[in-house]
């Protein structure tokens, strides 16, 4: 191992340090938008970081009623992508740059 690689390695030591650990913390979690959820169930994933990736079974508009309003409230976003519905919590953006 040449002096490179301890060099990089005493790099990616002090960056990880740097890190705000709570960015990291979400998941993206997969589910189904059907209406026997709790809205309620929906905002709290939300709000503990995670990224929803839901699929859409029924009218969207009725669906996404119980939950909608209150995630862009706290800084989140919701888009329709093909079938499904994609709700990222505060911080995280939504890249369209390639559709």
């Amino acid at each position: 191992m040449g002096p490179g690689m301890s060099d990089f390695n005493l790099d990616l030591s002090s960056a990880e340090e740097h890190l705000d650990e709570e960015e990291l913390a979400g998941n993206v979690v997969l589910g189904v938008l059907n209406g026997e959820t709790d809205p309620q169930t929906w905002i709290e994933t939300i709000e503990n970081g995670n990224v929803l990736f839901l699929a859409v079974e029924g009218d969207l508009n009725e669906l996404a009623t119980g939950f909608a309003r209150e995630i862009k409230d706290m800084g989140g976003q919701l888009m329709h992508f093909r079938k499904f519905l994609v709700v990222t919590p505060p911080g995280v953006d939504i890249d369209t740059d390639r559709l």
